[in-house]
């Protein structure tokens, strides 16, 4: 009777499932910073992944507005300069050409190809300066992406070490002893795979987008470009 009654109270108190967060209270202190610092780029990654996905659904958004008022608008020119403070890639790339128009032929025009050429220039510079203003937070998604699950395997040999310096203390190899260990060390690395796997996924996703609106952003320049070069050939 007495086995029993204790057999019965073990069960009642033990855990039926596993708890994260006990499992990160119970850990080393070397398995808790790999994981608070895991935990802190997950929530990173989820950050950039939200406030990317606002951004480019906007710009792309006010581009193609943008776009569509340029070519119906009968004068180009003064369209940019009325909305050249706003924030639109498209008003920046069409606001480039514009202005060294202006600058190439402010003394008249004296050669037609290098004004074409320094326009088409310049327009490409600014199409890539754009692109990289809108990819410049995706390099810790693929950061966080390349480097998590190492860090997690750190956290993961460094609890299970752990572990076997515990055996070698208490001179018991149970699974009792052994895997409370174990099971802390494996969370670290689960913590990795968590930050790293959307912020991979996020990654070749947002880098799609942002080729793809490279790429729509640079034929809206060529257009620009051949409607400039028409002009210069007028005149």
């Amino acid at each position: 009777m007495i086995l029993l009654s204790t057999l019965s109270s073990t069960a009642a108190t033990a855990p039926t499932r596993l708890d994260p967060v006990q499992l990160f209270l119970d850990a080393d202190i070397v398995v808790q910073i790999v994981i608070a610092g895991l935990v802190l780029a997950s929530i990173w990654v989820w950050m950039i992944i939200v406030s990317f996905s606002l951004r480019i659904s906007k710009v792309r958004r006010q581009s193609r507005r943008f776009e569509e008022e340029f070519w119906d608008a009968d004068q180009p020119d003064a369209l940019v300069s009325r909305k050249k403070k706003q924030d639109n890639p498209s008003i920046r790339v069409a606001a480039a050409g514009l202005e060294e128009l202006r600058s190439s032929t402010k003394d008249g025009l004296r050669n037609r190809d290098g004004t074409k050429a320094r326009i088409a220039l310049i327009m490409e510079g600014q199409v890539a300066t754009e692109a990289d203003a809108l990819a410049d937070r995706l390099n810790f998604l693929a950061t966080t992406g390349s480097v998590a699950p190492f860090v997690g395997l750190f956290g993961t040999v460094w609890g299970i070490m752990n572990s076997f310096f515990q055996i070698g203390m208490e001179q018991n190899s149970s699974l009792a002893v052994v895997a409370p260990g174990i099971s802390e060390a494996l969370f670290a690395t689960a913590i990795g795979l968590f930050a790293a796997i959307p912020a991979v996924i996020a990654y070749n996703r947002f880098s799609h987008r942002v080729n793809a609106y490279e790429a729509r952003l640079q034929r809206f320049a060529d257009q620009v470009h051949a409607q400039i070069g028409r002009e210069l050939e007028r005149s």
